[in-house]
């Protein structure tokens, strides 16, 4: 049981550092400011880390 909930804690840090990307580099690539980009990762991985893992049924 604490191995799944890790897992799913690995995998909503890794969805969010994704997300966090791809929102960084459009931002940037909107703006042209490059500081944008590790915004993004910022708050990305930070919002994976506070999402709730999916309930188990």
């Amino acid at each position: 049981m604490a191995d799944s909930k890790s897992s799913a804690r690995r995998n909503q840090l890794i969805v969010g550092l994704i997300v966090g990307i791809i929102v960084g580099v459009g931002v940037s690539l909107w703006t042209s400011f490059w500081l944008w980009l590790p915004a993004g990762i910022v708050v990305g991985i930070v919002t994976g880390l506070l999402m709730r893992p999916p309930a188990e049924k």
